[in-house]
């Protein structure tokens, strides 16, 4: 594992050159969100101080979208599937497939670069938003929750790089992957809970949705840290979790097996 310890720490210098535009961009990143709180900010007044949206106060509401940015700080694919499609399509993989390193292991190790140098730049205009807004904010129960939360955190940034990377995969069959990153991503916008709290949906909908794995991508943790879920239902969420991670895993390794058998690269 030395030579991916390696590639993380290359990984974290790289990134780091570019600090400032993750400054920026998690600066205008809060102005989308500044703007849902203000809309559901108006929804709730209009309902009244004790107004509920389906079982959310405005003080939950806020949480929960705060929650949301905070792990899309910590688990988003930067660029990553643009990366590896990018590698595939201009024979860069070649360089690797002659030396003993797994290639799934090494993009890992970049993501987590990536990830570790964003989230702390954007730790700053994230903090200071929520510090804005600390009078709406909701802690954890107790700290079994706040542990559980960590947890499926951490599975929501193995299971959000396995889709990439098994979306990036098919540039060894396509020669531009881009629509499909983009319908995978408006998908994943929405039924991933970004949008709104998918427990707010018609029931019918919600449990469909539960099946799939965009839930487990930002809804689900945040959901565990505001006590949304609990008991058999909060264990089976980590069940199904788990089961994605390990699902999408095995596509990606899937995907790359049968990508490389038919893979050519030419010239020096």
């Amino acid at each position: 594992m030395g030579k991916y310890f390696h590639v993380f720490k290359i990984g974290i210098q790289n990134t780091l050159v570019y600090r400032v535009n993750f400054l920026f961009r998690a600066l205008f990143g809060l102005i989308p969100l500044a703007g849902t709180l203000f809309v559901w900010r108006a929804i709730f007044a209009d309902k009244g101080p004790d107004a509920q949206v389906g079982e959310y106060t405005l003080r939950a509401m806020v949480s929960y979208y705060l929650l949301v940015t905070f792990i899309d700080a910590l688990t988003a694919v930067a660029e990553d599937d643009w990366q590896i499609a990018s590698d595939i399509k201009d024979g860069l993989i070649s360089q690797l497939l002659l030396k003993p390193v797994d290639y799934l292991t090494y993009r890992l190790s970049l993501y987590f670069s990536g990830r570790t140098t964003y989230t702390t730049v954007a730790l700053i205009p994230v903090s200071l938003f929520a510090y804005y807004l600390r009078d709406y904010l909701v802690a954890p129960a107790d700290v079994s929750t706040l542990g559980l939360f960590v947890v499926s955190v951490i599975l929501a940034a193995f299971l959000q790089f396995f889709i990439a990377y098994a979306v990036a995969m098919l540039a060894f069959w396509v020669l531009d992957i881009s629509t499909f990153i983009f319908i995978q991503f408006a998908f994943e916008y929405i039924a991933s809970g970004h949008l709104f709290p998918l427990d707010i949906l018609p029931p019918p909908l919600a449990l469909a949705l539960k099946f799939t794995p965009y839930p487990y991508l930002s809804f689900f943790p945040a959901a565990i840290y505001l006590g949304r879920v609990s008991g058999t239902e909060l264990w089976q969420g980590l069940a199904l979790q788990v089961f994605w991670v390990v699902a999408c895993y095995g596509l990606a390794r899937l995907l790359w097996a049968r990508g490389v058998r038919r893979y050519s690269a030419v010239g020096g």
